[in-house]
Formats: structure tokens, C-alpha cells, sequence
């Protein structure tokens, strides 16, 4: 055997050990970061969830829910934040469609309610054939999160924080916010993202959640090294209550963190002419919401750019 053939073989065989090395030490790394993040929950919520089937497999819809999580929670469980993430993993366009809690819609089962009820009656399952019936809009996945583990989250994927240019000086659960460009880490954060006693209520609170969400996905190919993704990817599937499988889990995080995906589209519901106020139902203040016309946003804000 010649030294040429020699040096391929050799060559080719420390190849195969540092692929196999880098490997294992992503297997481990992710185990650790699930096994680590699950000492600190003690609850699912969801494990009724059944899917909606993919009617094409480049696209998901993802159920996003806030979940106060603490037992003297004035709204009785209900969902703090609610969201839908659509994802097209061939055009790598993130989409991000908020529906504002107060939105009155028939609950199956209850009547009409505010939307953010169904999740105190039956979870994301129940929240999920709201979705279905009021909007004409299925669901692929869940994830919930609380805010503990939420506050976890964002130290654990930005521990240099998150930069926001806060819109306003507020004040929630003994966080001071200033006005301006700041970086906010995790508690800090989901403040600014929660408040609402203001003028503007719900409609102020949306518009910063979606700000917050579009400076993670902006930020998150500056978060963390990639070397540390198996170990964050754990420690997310460990926090979270969800069923996206690990897998497409780390599949989706390879895609922000490497900064392959566009600019984050977002899309607020009830959309402008489409509601109002109403203050004499047994649900208290709410949005009468036209379905029929907010269905129809909805599916064309989702609809592939080429379709649009």
C-alpha cells in the first residue's frame, strides 16, 4: 500500500471519529439539558393534544400558549398569551398570527366565552378545535409554557439578554422599565411583554409581544454557540410542554440560530374593522369579532408568498 492510500484511509477514519465524537457529544449534551430542565417541572397540562394532519409537509402550524402557571391566578388558568406560529421550511418564512384574549367565541361545550378560556376548560386540545371552528385554522403542534420556565428559557438561550427598544416606561410585578433601547433578561422581558394597564390594554400588549418574539428571532443566531445547541434543544424539550418531536425540534432551532430564516411576518386577530366592544355579556368586557372576515386575513397572511 502506497503512502497516498495510506493517508486516505487515515484521513478518512479520523473523519468517521470526529463525525461519530460530534455525535455523541450532541446525544449527551441534549439528554443533559432535558434531564436538567425536567427537575424543574412538575406538570403537563396537554396530553390529550391530538394533531391536526399536515396537508403539506413543508409548512406547520405551531399553537403557542403562555400559561400564567401560578396557583392564585386571578384568571383561573386561563391562557395568558395566545399565539399561532406558521413555519415554511422550504422558503424559511416565520410567520406569527397573535389573537387577542379577549376575542368572544363559542367554546364547544361552554358557550360563548373570551378564547382565552378555552384553555382553562380543556387545554391546548380544547383551544386547538376553537381555533378549528371560529377561524377555519388547524393545528399541527403545541407548545406551552409557563412563566418560570419561560424567564429559564430566555437566560439559558440569551444570557447576554435580549435587546428591545422599549416603546414606554412600565411598571409590572415590581419590574421598573425605561423608555429606549435596553438589553432585558429573562423576568425583565416577560414584564414588558405582559403589561397592559393602559390605554391601549390588549392591543398595546399584542403589539409588544410580537416585538419581543421578532427580536428572539432576529437575536438567536447571535444567542449561543452551535456547539451548545444540543445541550439548549434539551433544555427546551425539558421545559416546554409540547409535542413537536425532539428532532424537528432541533431542526427548527439549526434554522434560527444559523440565521437562514426571513424576517418574521406577523398579523394581529381581530384584524382592523372586524370587531367591537361589548360590555353586557356574562364573560364581561369582550371583542365581538367578525369570524368570516378575520378568517379570511388569517388565510391569506398564511398563504405561501407565491400564492399571495
Amino acid at each position: 500500500m502506497n503512502l497516498v492510500k495510506k493517508s486516505l484511509i487515515c484521513i478518512s477514519l479520523i473523519t468517521v471519529l470526529i463525525f461519530t465524537a460530534l455525535g455523541c457529544y450532541a446525544v449527551i449534551g441534549f439528554h443533559q439539558g432535558k434531564k436538567m430542565a425536567q427537575t424543574h417541572v412538575t406538570k403537563r397540562k396537554n396530553s390529550t393534544f391530538s394533531a391536526d394532519e399536515q396537508t403539506n409537509l413543508k409548512e406547520i402550524t405551531i399553537l403557542l400558549i403562555g400559561d400564567d402557571g401560578r396557583e392564585d391566578d386571578e384568571d383561573g388558568g386561563r391562557a395568558d398569551t395566545l399565539m399561532v406560529a406558521h413555519y415554511n421550511s422550504e422558503t424559511k418564512q416565520p410567520k406569527l398570527l397573535s389573537i387577542m384574549r379577549d376575542s368572544y367565541v363559542q367554546i364547544p361545550g361552554h358557550g360563548a366565552e373570551k378564547i382565552n378560556a378555552a384553555y382553562a376548560y380543556g387545554g391546548a386540545e380544547l383551544t386547538k378545535q376553537v381555533l378549528n371552528t371560529s377561524f377555519d385554522l388547524p393545528i399541527n403542534y403545541y407548545i406551552s409554557v409557563d412563566f418560570q420556565h419561560f424567564i429559564r428559557l430566555i437566560d439559558d438561550l440569551y444570557p447576554k439578554g435580549v435587546e428591545i427598544d422599549a416603546e414606554k416606561e412600565l411598571n409590572l410585578d415590581n419590574v421598573d422599565i425605561k423608555k429606549g433601547q435596553q438589553s432585558m433578561d429573562g423576568n425583565t422581558l416577560l414584564q414588558y411583554a405582559r403589561f397592559r394597564m393602559d390605554g391601549e390594554g390588549d392591543f398595546g400588549r399584542v403589539r409588544r409581544q410580537q416585538q419581543v418574539m421578532d427580536a428572539l428571532a432576529k437575536q438567536a443566531k447571535n444567542a449561543v454557540p452551535l456547539l451548545q445547541l444540543p445541550q439548549i434543544a434539551g433544555e427546551a424539550v425539558g421545559y416546554l410542554d409540547t409535542n413537536i418531536p425532539a428532532d424537528l425540534l432541533i431542526d427548527l432551532a439549526k434554522d434560527f440560530l444559523s440565521g437562514k430564516v426571513k424576517p418574521l411576518q406577523t398579523l394581529s386577530v381581530p384584524v382592523e374593522g372586524s370587531w367591537a366592544f361589548n360590555d353586557y355579556t356574562e364573560a364581561g368586557s369582550v371583542l365581538e369579532i367578525d369570524e368570516k372576515q378575520n378568517t379570511q386575513a388569517i388565510h391569506k397572511f398564511l398563504a405561501d408568498e407565491t400564492d399571495q
